[in-house]
């Protein structure tokens, strides 16, 4: 069973990139679409699959969208070998950093491990005993489900967290995923 620790997590005051919010369209119900940006600088062995994740965000929610940049992102991707596993470092509402540990993505699905991770940069919160269907279940349903992509009520949480663009988030902290990917 997963063990979640949330702690708050200093980050480097460089690392740190104020929040802009673009509006790159409008949504049926007419807010701006916002675009949040992100740096695969710090995971180089990962591009093609963070990519994939982020189109799987884009395809599935409307009030924000995902955008890679080469500097000035709000939040990035980070890759390595931690004993807790694969994590994120983040006020829930666009700002901070991924982190892709290496044994856990050989256990489990990457793209369901980043998309999983992204979706915690996007407000969502670990929901350990959902079924393979709930992104957010992590690895929970275990390290045969592959589904990569938020459910309709993933789908709503998030497009409802970002209906007013950038408000202000919560406090910094640190979701950890141990080395047993389990949420």
């Amino acid at each position: 069973m997963f063990r979640k620790s949330l702690a708050a997590a200093a980050i480097a005051a460089a690392a740190v990139v104020p929040l802009t919010a673009t509006p790159a369209g409008a949504t049926e119900a007419g807010a701006a679409v916002v675009t949040l940006t992100y740096s695969v600088t710090g995971a180089p062995s990962f591009v093609n699959q963070i990519a994939t994740s982020a189109s799987h965000w884009n395809s599935s929610v409307t009030n924000v969208k995902l955008q890679r940049v080469s500097s000035g992102a709000n939040f990035s991707y980070r890759e390595g070998n931690d004993p807790r596993g694969s994590y994120a470092s983040t006020n829930g509402h666009g700002s901070g950093y991924i982190f892709i540990d290496y044994t856990q993505v050989r256990q489990y699905d990457v793209i369901r491990v980043i998309t999983h991770e992204t979706g915690h940069v996007l407000g969502l919160p670990d929901h350990y005993s959902g079924p393979c269907s709930e992104l957010m279940s992590g690895g929970g349903p275990g390290t045969s489900c592959t589904n990569s992509y938020p459910n309709s009520t993933e789908r709503a949480r998030v497009n409802s967290l970002w209906a007013n663009g950038f408000t202000a988030g919560g406090e910094q902290r640190t979701v950890v995923e141990p080395q047993v990917f389990q949420h």
